[in-house]
């Protein structure tokens, strides 16, 4: 074996593996494809670009992805560190300035002397040095059938960005600053409200609107993974879906009437400086003009400058109940680990925490100590032993959730409770499994 570590990719897991890894002493090779290559859906040269929602979702530790965040923090996560200094207003969630947040990442790797940043892509894995591999849900086509040829089968989706507009751009006249249930400072979110009409001459030419074209890979019968499913496709479930979903008006007042809209779209800042909104569960496929005219219907949105618009891509995930140990590590070869979405966790912070262990164990397989896998009862142990889990036949990726912990001891009946119980526990067996195991 050699002196040093490969981490192939450096997206949030990648960027956290390596971290972990040399903190501890430990040399780092991070391979990293960009500014030479990129894939589809990323278009910045730097570390960690958000390619979907600026959201880290849910600050509150008594909830699901609040909880898997403190846990981060508690070991020390570079991804948090880096988020919690270049937030923008989100109500409850955690949301960031992608641009600040890629840029703080990217300096943060640059600046650690065990870390040596190789600009190339990797084709193949590595069979004589330990390897954490974390190239993401658009691995390259090349990496991709290597990985093919070592376990296989892999599995993949499609995966779809929002479009995002200037907020000079949003008419001020048709649109109010909320936040769902007045939570948060009251101007976190723009909302965009419809009326019945409104509503359904926008919805009947949302599920007419022509889509763009797919390539690169068969999209004879595309997966589409439920917690990114394109507003379109959403929407051809029935007139009411997304009324339901990403529109629904539950919590919001229009000033103008007084009243509930019928349907409201809400428009979340991208940015500290707040001249960038993104269209919160938009993602789409439609063509380009077909996104400003039809989205456009919207009253608020009728002059809209957009940004950026919403793109389709490739997600690629191998079946890890299969072939992935609980430390992250590959059955048929101990040595290599894996991390990120990749692995079928799903979401940012969900891929950061994955990477944060696989850097961890890599980091212990290297100093020839034991590998670790955090107790079922926190959730970056509940995440890691459901990837795993054997038992699964469908495997489907996962984010955070309560529904993954075991069931608590005289469960509240109360959700904010459960909530808040889940949480406790899961701290409290954290700290302890930290202090007697994590260096």
């Amino acid at each position: 074996m050699n002196n040093y570590i490969n981490v192939i990719g450096a997206g949030l897991a990648g960027c956290e593996a390596a971290y972990q890894i040399a903190k501890r002493g430990i040399k780092v090779r991070l391979y990293e494809m960009k500014p030479h290559k990129k894939s589809p859906a990323h278009h910045s040269d730097k570390f960690a670009e958000l390619v979907c929602s600026n959201s880290l979702k849910a600050q509150r530790v008594s909830s699901a992805a609040g909880l898997l965040k403190e846990e981060m923090r508690m070991l020390d996560s570079l991804l948090l560190s880096c988020a919690d200094k270049c937030t923008v207003p989100a109500g409850g969630a955690l949301a960031v300035d992608r641009d600040i947040f890629a840029t703080l990442v990217t300096d943060a790797i640059k600046e650690q002397e065990n870390i040596e940043i190789i600009s190339e892509e990797i084709t193949k894995l590595p069979d004589d040095t330990i390897t954490v591999v974390a190239t993401g849900p658009l691995t390259s086509e090349l990496l991709c059938k290597d990985i093919i040829s070592l376990f296989g089968e892999s599995l993949s989706f499609f995966d779809a960005a929002a479009p995002i507009v200037t907020a000079e751009s949003i008419d001020k006249e048709t649109s109010f600053f909320q936040s769902r249930y007045d939570k948060g400072d009251g101007d976190d979110y723009i909302n965009c409200p419809l009326n019945k009409a409104e509503y359904e001459v926008f919805y009947n030419e949302l599920v007419n609107a022509e889509r763009a074209p797919l390539h690169d890979f068969d999209v004879a019968d595309p997966k589409v993974y439920e917690g990114c499913m394109p507003i379109e496709v959403m929407a051809q479930r029935g007139e009411d879906t997304i009324r339901f979903g990403p529109m629904k008006p539950v919590g919001l007042r229009d000033p103008r009437t007084g009243h509930r809209p019928w349907a409201c779209l809400q428009l979340r800042r991208e940015n500290a400086q707040g001249t960038m909104y993104n269209l919160v569960g938009f993602q789409t496929n439609l063509k380009f003009p077909e996104q400003k005219r039809v989205f456009g219907l919207i009253p608020a949105l009728k002059n809209a400058e957009f940004v950026r618009f919403g793109v389709m891509h490739r997600n690629t995930f191998i079946d890890s109940p299969r072939v992935l140990n609980p430390d992250y590590s590959a059955k048929c070869n101990s040595s290599l680990f894996f991390a990120g979405q990749l692995t079928g966790v799903e979401g940012y912070m969900e891929s950061a925490s994955s990477g944060l262990m696989a850097g961890i164990n890599a980091a212990n397989k290297f100093l020839g100590k034991d590998t670790i896998v955090l107790p079922k009862e926190t959730m970056i142990g509940a995440l890691a032993e459901y990837i795993t889990d054997s038992s699964i036949e469908k495997f489907q990726p996962m984010g955070a959730s309560f529904g993954l912990l075991p069931e608590l001891e005289n469960r509240p009946r109360d959700k904010k409770l459960r909530g808040e119980k889940y949480a406790e526990r899961s701290i409290a067996v954290l700290s302890s499994f930290i202090s007697e195991r994590i260096v």
